[in-house]
């Protein structure tokens, strides 16, 4: 922990910039479950991984999965499954995810609620914006023709940051590549695992939970939809976040 202070702490003095207290400079976009709701495609295709590899993925092992990247997901779904962590059968198994859900993300996924007006609020008020996914390069690629890449001023997926979410990198890079400090953005997540990512990187963290709920902490508010998420409720969430940080 004490890397990633020093970490946000040299990216702003290398940046610059004064955090505003009256919003963020840039707003991050987690993607599975916050913007579309692809958990339930998710679903299937670690269904099927799991059928192929003689076992049935428990409830409790597919809530541990949701947010997590490919590499975490096939070690829960192995241990779970009583499996060895053999890698030819891991490398087999992730195929099998991969194909299937890039069948699925093929065929269109629906946004979740107020996710696309939310977006184009944001793109309209001027704000820096970021897709921050544990996904890979190639799947986040077939879910951005239906989300719409004129949302995003950069894009960064789970397989081109060392460590993918729940640690700061995805976040620390996205904050990078826009140019500001990651402790003056807010991340909106719906899941344990990319709060913790965003608020390791130092972010606020509007959470806006879909499969499984996600405790409070250091930064981060609550809010239960997408819907009516206006540039003001941006300001006032992110504002609220860095009070309660401060209290």
């Amino acid at each position: 922990m004490q890397g990633d202070a020093a970490r946000r702490s040299a990216g702003e003095r290398r940046h610059g910039h004064t955090i505003s207290h009256e919003g963020p400079l840039a707003v991050l976009w987690d993607m599975d479950g916050t913007l579309v709701d692809s958990e339930k495609v998710w679903t299937v295709s670690l269904a099927d991984a799991a059928r192929e590899l003689g076992g049935t993925l428990s409830s409790a092992a597919r809530s541990a999965i949701i947010g997590s990247d490919l590499r975490r997901t096939l070690m829960i779904m192995f241990d779970d499954l009583g499996l060895p962590r053999e890698p030819d059968r891991m490398a087999r198994a992730e195929q099998v995810i991969l194909t299937r859900t890039a069948e699925l993300f093929a065929d269109g996924l629906e946004s979740r609620p107020g996710a696309q007006e939310a977006l184009r609020n944001v793109r309209a008020a001027g704000w820096p914006t970021a897709l921050v996914t544990n996904t890979g390069r190639a799947l986040t690629e077939l879910a951005l023709d239906g989300i719409g890449r004129e949302h995003f001023t950069v894009t960064v997926c789970g397989d081109e940051v060392p460590r993918a979410k729940p640690d700061p990198d995805p976040y620390l890079r996205a904050a990078e590549l826009l140019g500001v400090p990651a402790s003056a953005c807010l991340a909106v997540e719906d899941s344990p695992t990319g709060a913790l990512a965003a608020e390791r990187a130092g972010a606020a963290v509007l959470v806006v939970p879909c499969e499984i709920p996600v405790p409070g902490g250091p930064r981060r508010v609550h809010r239960d939809s997408l819907v009516d998420l206006t540039a003001d409720e941006v300001r006032a969430d992110y504002a609220r976040a860095i009070a309660d940080c401060a209290a």
